[in-house]
């Protein structure tokens, strides 16, 4: 039995790596505007941030990159 993926397979983890990453990211800005007192938050509204399948796909990109590259 042979453990290799498909490209699709592997195009897939990648874009969950991606996702993952981009969804700490915002995970740790969310607890970084929470962990400041309520006198520094005052008049600041804590960050929206969305994630776009553009980000995605650029982070994944990067990803792919990364792992393709010869050296």
């Amino acid at each position: 039995m042979s453990n290799s993926k498909s490209g699709f397979e592997l195009r897939t983890e990648i874009l969950g790596m991606a996702m993952g990453m981009l969804e700490e990211n915002r995970a740790q800005t969310t607890n970084q505007f929470y962990a400041q007192t309520e006198e520094q938050r005052e008049g600041t509204l804590c960050p929206i941030i969305e994630i776009t399948p553009e980000q995605v796909i650029g982070q994944a990109e990067k990803l792919y990159e990364f792992v393709t590259e010869v050296k």
